[in-house]
């Protein structure tokens, strides 16, 4: 199970930080990441983080957003800074989880949490 917290209401150039925590029978996660999705649209990389801490971001986000995770938890966190209208949307949190050892991941998504930029 993975929640997330985090999301709300913001002015433009504001910041906001959305965690992610996973519960349940967890083995290893391998990749954690950060999704979004507007009406009417496809749901969108935001970031991830894989269990060797590389990272990997959606242009639009580049050197505003900073993804981490803590391992020991289970937690993944999006540090969202100077956003922008644009990143108005629903955020929903994933991750890779395998339940014991040489079993097969399954992909696991949150409920989501909104985000609202105004301008």
């Amino acid at each position: 199970q993975l929640v997330e917290s985090g999301g709300g209401l913001v002015q433009a150039g504001g910041s906001l930080r959305l965690s992610c925590a996973a519960s349940g029978i967890i083995f290893s996660i391998r990749v954690m990441g950060w999704y979004r999705q507007t009406p009417g649209k496809q749901r969108e990389l935001v970031a991830t983080i894989a269990d060797d801490a590389s990272t990997d971001y959606a242009d639009s986000v580049k050197g505003r957003f900073t993804i981490s995770r803590d391992n020991a938890k289970n937690t993944v966190t999006l540090q969202m800074n100077s956003l922008e209208p644009e990143d108005t949307a629903a955020y929903y949190c994933n991750a890779v989880i395998t339940t014991k050892p040489a079993s097969v991941p399954f992909l696991y998504w949150g409920q989501g949490t909104q985000v609202t930029v105004s301008s």
